[in-house]
């Protein structure tokens, strides 16, 4: 069963696009990670600096272990492009078609 873990962040002020790169150079590093199983992408039309961030698991396991596969500063220009910390939470597939 795939399990979702979602983030919601919005960019600094005039770092829109470096966030918009960041988070797919991102999904590229976690879709290598053991359990992962994709990531999308998703930016706000009417807001340019809000993004919602999915990555899907084979388990919340997988994604709590998922830094230790991770390279060592994979992560740092989405963190230097955000406007603070992302909400997150783990979802449930209920349907998918």
């Amino acid at each position: 069963m795939t399990i979702a873990r979602l983030y919601r962040m919005n960019a600094a002020e005039g770092k829109e696009d470096a966030l918009a790169e960041a988070l797919q150079a991102a999904a590229q590093i976690v879709a290598k990670a053991p359990g992962s199983e994709g990531v999308e992408v998703l930016r706000d039309v009417e807001a340019p600096g809000r993004f919602v961030f999915i990555e899907k698991w084979a388990t919340i396991e997988d994604h709590k272990a998922a830094p230790g596969h991770l390279p060592k500063g994979g992560l740092d220009a989405v963190m230097a492009a955000m406007a603070g910390p992302p909400d997150g939470a783990y979802l449930d597939y209920l349907l998918t078609v």
